[in-house]
């Protein structure tokens, strides 16, 4: 980690773009905790803001674009191709699909503040032939909101910055943990309902 401040330090824009870039494309990068470090970083007149915002959102923008670009490439051909192995069948695949371009684009937005969904929602999405100006608009939307938010706090919060980013961190897996348990028992419900209706 300690190497991570020291690169965004001494090397700047150019640091902060490569870090989240590799972080979007699924690297371990600590993400929201580099643009605490760099809010941080501006709020001590190291950085300039507009440079930092720009920088960090097209980091972010380049990253989920060569996901999204790699998942529409070989995505299918790597599902078709090793999917039996884990069980993911035709059928499964064709509803992942179905349900991405009635309402996945939003996962796009919402899911660069939820751990690990940013790395696999544009894989997702470029699997799914979503078409680009779409996943352009939703992903790029969310690129924005999550950098603005995370620079900001860590402006905010000045020298508490590493306090508060691991404090975000912590409850931010809490609540994604509480969500993917009313997901789980709600998809659970779903399938018995739909398995007693058959019955009947």
């Amino acid at each position: 980690m300690q190497a991570l401040y020291s690169w965004i330090a001494h090397y700047g824009y150019a640091a902060l773009f490569a870090l989240l870039m590799l972080g979007i494309l699924g690297l371990p990068v600590p993400d929201e905790t580099l643009l605490f470090f760099c809010g941080y970083l501006i709020w001590k007149g190291r950085l300039r803001l507009d440079c930092t915002l720009l920088t960090a959102f097209a980091g972010s923008a380049c990253g989920i674009t060569a996901s999204y670009f790699l998942g529409k490439k070989w995505g299918r051909l790597l599902l078709h191709h090793y999917g039996p192995r884990f069980h993911i069948t035709p059928q499964r695949i064709h509803r992942v699909y179905y349900w991405f371009h009635r309402i996945g684009a939003w996962v796009l937005t919402a899911g660069y503040f939820i751990p690990g969904v940013r790395h696999f929602a544009a894989l997702v999405a470029g699997i799914s032939h979503l078409r680009y100006p779409k996943f352009a608009l939703f992903a790029y939307f969310g690129a924005a909101i999550w950098v603005s938010t995370f620079l900001t706090l860590g402006y905010i919060v000045g020298e508490q910055w590493e306090q508060t980013s691991e404090m975000v961190h912590r409850y931010s897996l809490i609540g994604c943990g509480i969500a993917l348990a009313v997901a789980t028992a709600w998809w659970w419900i779903r399938n018995r309902q739909r398995a007693e209706t058959k019955h009947r």
